[in-house]
């Protein structure tokens, strides 16, 4: 974080100051809500979760190099002491950004955001130094924890922006002021929290609503391929640019394919020139991702040959998402476990299919949670899409989502042994270690709660059995 002194810091989130000897010492460390990420200088956020209430860690974080504790009440150490410290996190790091002067990008979507942002950070890197969310820290916690990890050298700083309703993008977008705002697709995520694809659209859109007009340097970067995202034009006072494979998207993929190991290569055409692209990441799904990256480096001024470089260089940084490991004998994991909705069902299942060639094929998959209403037809038509995609064997995973998946891949025409329901995570182990042969490829992937990475895990060697969910 910038250097702030704790009176500043209180002054900011309107906080009282306890058992602090010095008012003028700076917070020059990383502000953490997780006492062991605590380093010297460090600016401790206390929650009171469930489970764990920060305020009991108050001593251990000040004897680990912590300056102060941004509190709810006074801990017996230096404290600032709010009413809510949710919100004044977000207000200092609405401070600090305004303070900062970096050039913030906010993207969000239904899919494909972690990916996405860590495809954007990786390329802006190659301009200059730049801050992004790590993981998908996307919420009222994690996107304020993002902002304050900037420093002075930060010139360019990408925040991931989750939403589960109306207003949550808006309040997100209010604490940390977008330049540039990425709208990546609207799906089928959180359907069921939200009523709709309708009011999934009117919440996302809700980040270009908030952006500076086009005269001060506003850009909305949204999807041509998407009509919901295309529609958000109408929406913002910004600059609108456009990605996706349309001949009318201002950055576009010309003469898309995947290589022999399922890697995807295009021509990338931007308004300052073209430029061939061949990406590390796997699947088809990633030339949108690509592309929405490209669209913000170019508004950022980097050459389309710059760009190009950089998004061939770039590889995955958070975990669970396409990780590909083969293992000793040949057998290739994919753990793609982190989270799951229909869409990502779907580009998973065709990466797999583009990496077999030839080889088994495996699709182990588990419950596409919080689909509500829509949660019967989805999964039955994923276990469907397996089917017609000729995926060599579907293994479904869990409970009656599971069964719904099985389902729709039998009345699909897959009978015998080419689809399986099985109760849990170590059933679908067992049966892996027992049936798998050299060269298959098997894909893990379900929505975070299932906890299937477990099943990766175990493939590639851990020692022990899965753990229970």
């Amino acid at each position: 974080m910038i250097a702030l002194s704790l009176a500043e810091i209180a002054a900011v989130v309107g906080g009282q100051t306890h058992d602090i000897p010095d008012p003028s010492v700076q917070v020059t460390g990383p502000v953490v809500r997780d006492s062991r990420e605590v380093g010297s200088g460090s600016l401790f956020v206390a929650f009171v979760g469930e489970r764990v209430d920060g305020h009991d860690f108050a001593a251990q974080v000040v004897e680990a190099g912590a300056v102060a504790v941004l509190a709810s009440r006074p801990v017996g150490v230096p404290a600032i002491v709010v009413d809510d410290v949710q919100k004044a996190l977000g207000a200092l790091a609405r401070e600090v950004v305004r303070r900062l002067g970096a050039t913030l990008v906010a993207l969000t979507g239904s899919a494909g955001k972690t990916s996405t942002k860590d495809l954007i950070a990786q390329v802006l890197q190659h301009k200059a130094p730049t801050v992004w969310t790590p993981g998908s820290l996307n919420n009222e916690i994690g996107l304020p924890l993002t902002a304050l990890s900037a420093t002075e050298e930060t010139q360019f700083l990408v925040l991931e922006m989750g939403a589960r309703g109306i207003g949550h993008i808006r309040y997100l977008a209010e604490l940390t002021p977008p330049k540039i705002g990425l709208v990546l697709n609207v799906g089928t995520a959180h359907i069921g929290e939200f009523g709709g694809r309708e009011q999934i659209a009117q919440a996302k859109g809700e980040l270009v609503e908030g952006l500076p007009p086009a005269e001060e340097g506003g850009t909305a970067v949204l999807n041509a391929d998407d009509p919901l995202v295309r529609a958000m034009a109408s929406r913002t006072k910004a600059k609108v640019i456009l990605f996706g494979e349309s001949d009318e998207a201002d950055v576009r993929a010309e003469n898309v394919r995947l290589t022999d190991t399922g890697q995807p290569a295009f021509r990338l055409r931007t308004p300052s020139g073209d430029s061939d692209v061949t990406m590390r990441l796997y699947g088809e799904h990633h030339v949108s991702n690509a592309l929405a990256a490209a669209a913000v480096a170019h508004e950022l001024g980097m050459s389309a040959e710059e760009i190009a470089t950089a998004l061939s260089e770039a590889g995955s940084l958070s975990r669970w998402r396409m990780e590909v490991t083969e293992r000793p004998d040949g057998v290739t994991v994919v753990n793609d476990a982190y989270n799951a909705n229909p869409e990502s069902m779907r580009a998973a299942l065709r990466a797999l299919v583009a990496m077999g060639r030839g080889r088994r094929t495996w699709a182990v998959l588990g419950k596409m949670a919080e689909l509500g209403d829509e949660a019967l037809a989805e999964h039955d038509a994923v276990g469907r899409l397996a089917v017609r995609l000729n995926v060599s064997k579907l293994v479904a995973v869990g409970g009656i989502e599971a069964s719904w998946l099985q389902l729709g891949a039998y009345n699909e025409g897959s009978w015998g042994e080419e689809s399986v329901h099985v109760s849990d995570a170590q059933a679908a182990v067992d049966l892996l270690r027992s049936q798998l042969r050299p060269g298959d490829v098997v894909l893990v992937k379900a929505s975070r709660s299932v906890g299937l990475e477990s099943v990766a895990t175990a493939l590639l060697g851990a020692e022990g059995e899965v753990a229970a969910r």
